[in-house]
């Protein structure tokens, strides 16, 4: 189980093994393994094994503390580091969260414009990614439909995703923190979701789905300022599937969200409900959130997915699938996933 933790630990931080982490990316490992509640000594082992090419000082450890409520070993980690780190150069703050901005929302006409190119962005996503591969951390929770559920942790699941000529490829290799192999993703049953690589985004935004879209507000996400944007697709336009246990599928009408950076005009995350679903489906209700960010592969900057949350509802139980993608590496004929 530990082997198997550090190793995917490490692909997160991989990028920075040779020239040290910087403490930005100290923080961002911190804050994903926040999400996902690893155990206090996992955490810890990455980090004594990790250096810094930053100072990291006490007040980051400090707002760290407040954050991310780290554990008594994680802490005595990241004391280590710091004193590792006293000669090195000063480290850029970490900023607070910027808040939404309050100013007038833009005229129709710059609305339109702001659309037309999150448009020519959607279509062309797909194609601008290089081939790569990267680690698909997903926790999946179930419970009684209820107000306030009860969530209790089903199992977990890691998978390598291979995206190359544009397709994707699911080949999980630790269910509970124990090897598989062989095994069909769809193999693992529970609720599931796809797509997260460009499809959702490029439907929302074809043409042919003929999306209503209206102001909503200023944002933040990731940090950046965003304008966001409400949108339906109407049914009649749709190609979003919902899958049942049972083989059963059905198409729905949907609305959301999509949160457009400022001033790239490039989608950091797009949330959306289904409509309408069918009284005899034995889903109820079905949304997904999808938040993308700046992941480095060779050297360069691309947006890329970096967390989901999947909620359905159907026949008294609800269901939600955390998902984390992480290790984001270029992808090669050789590249193989090992434990070390």
């Amino acid at each position: 189980m530990r082997l198997a933790f550090l190793f995917i630990a490490s692909l997160f931080i991989a990028a920075a093994q040779n020239r040290g982490m910087s403490v930005d990316e100290l923080y961002r490992f911190l804050r994903s393994e926040s999400q996902f509640h690893h155990p206090d000594k996992e955490v810890a082992a990455v980090l004594k094994q990790s250096h810094l090419r930053e100072r990291l000082d006490e007040d980051l450890i400090q707002k760290i503390k407040i954050q991310f409520l780290p554990g008594p070993q994680t802490m005595a980690a990241l004391k280590q580091l710091a004193e590792q780190s006293k000669s090195l150069p000063e480290a850029k703050p970490v900023q607070a969260a910027p808040t939404a901005e309050e100013k007038p929302a833009p005229s129709p006409e710059q609305q339109q414009a702001i659309l037309a190119d999150v448009r020519e962005f959607a279509l062309d996503y797909t194609k601008s990614l290089p081939n790569f591969l990267c680690i698909q951390k997903e926790v999946r929770y179930g419970a009684r439909a209820a107000a306030t559920p009860d969530w209790r942790k089903i199992d977990e699941l890691d998978t390598r995703l291979t995206y190359f000529e544009q397709k994707e490829d699911y080949q999980p290799f630790l269910h509970n923190n124990k090897p598989v192999s062989g095994r069909d993703i769809k193999s693992f049953g529970g609720s599931q979701s796809f797509g997260d690589f460009g499809s959702m985004l490029r439907e929302i935004m074809d043409p042919v789905s003929r999306a209503e879209f209206t102001w909503a507000r200023w944002g933040v996400v990731q940090n950046r300022h965003v304008m966001v944007f409400r949108f339906r697709v109407a049914l009649e336009n749709s190609r979003y599937q919902i899958y049942a246990n049972n083989n059963r599928s059905v198409t729905t009408g949907y609305h959301g969200e999509i949160a457009v950076e400022v001033p790239s005009r490039k989608v950091l995350q797009v949330s959306m409900v289904a409509e309408n679903i069918p009284a005899d489906f034995p889903v109820s209700a079905a949304s997904d959130v999808l938040t993308y960010d700046y992941q480095e592969i060779s050297g360069k900057p691309f947006l890329l997915p970096y967390q989901a949350i999947v909620m359905m509802n159907g026949e008294g139980e609800m269901t939600r699938n955390e998902k984390l993608f992480i290790g984001y590496q270029k992808y090669s004929a050789d590249a193989t996933v090992t434990f070390k």
